[in-house]
């Protein structure tokens, strides 16, 4: 599996993979790595150039949506996928949902924040107003940084999706879909009903070095 030094500056160095999701996650690992989160993303989009892959492709992050039947979706921190990714990658090659046990998600709700039940556009002028977007971006400051990148790319609303509550109900027990971010041509989508985790699809990871400077994906 090959992986791909895409950014390399002062502290930050920044991977790409492109494989199924429990693969490259395996070999991410290995390296050092860490799957990228939500903030560590936006902040490498707004430090490069408009033609950058971190721009133009999406790629999974560290967060997960947690679907709960009966209950508020939520997006949480550190998706139990994370520990499970060979037994959630399978089950989406069959066509099922995964669902984590118990103590994951007790654990995950401990860091999380309200999802939408339905697709919605947030204006990105509003990032640092809204509970989603200060709680995904890194609190209020980071999250006026992004929305203000993006507005300035053209980009005036966020889509957010998730799926029916009507299927949600239907499930026995509480599941979790990993979340991808998508790119800027998407309007850099916060994407909670993305399925084929068996797919070669993007994975960006992050290293910290001995300062705590956050560096970016490997392959």
């Amino acid at each position: 599996m090959e992986m791909t030094v895409d950014i390399k500056q002062t502290g930050i160095e920044s991977v790409i993979t492109h494989a199924p999701f429990d693969k490259a996650l395996e070999s991410l690992t290995k390296k050092g790595y860490e799957i990228i989160s939500l903030p560590q993303n936006a902040e490498l989009r707004i430090q490069q150039c408009e033609d950058h892959d971190v721009l133009r492709n999406g790629n999974w992050v560290k967060e997960g949506v947690l679907y709960i039947p009966g209950e508020r979706n939520k997006l949480v921190r550190v998706s139990p996928i994370l520990e499970s990714a060979k037994e959630a990658t399978q089950a989406n090659r069959k066509g099922k949902e995964f669902y984590p046990t118990r103590e994951q998600i007790e654990q995950s709700l401990t860091d999380s924040v309200d999802f939408p039940e339905k697709i919605i556009r947030i204006p990105t002028n509003r990032f640092d107003w809204g509970a989603l977007t200060v709680y995904a971006f890194g609190g209020e400051k980071k999250a006026k940084a992004y929305g203000e990148f993006l507005d300035d790319a053209g980009i005036k609303e966020m889509p957010v999706y998730a799926i029916s509550k009507d299927y949600v109900n239907k499930q026995s027990q509480p599941f979790i879909r990993q979340l991808w971010l998508g790119d800027l041509y998407d309007g850099s989508d916060f994407d909670g009903y993305h399925w084929p985790l068996g797919d070669s699809d993007s994975v960006r990871g992050v290293k910290v070095d001995a300062e705590g400077t956050s560096q970016e994906n490997k392959k």
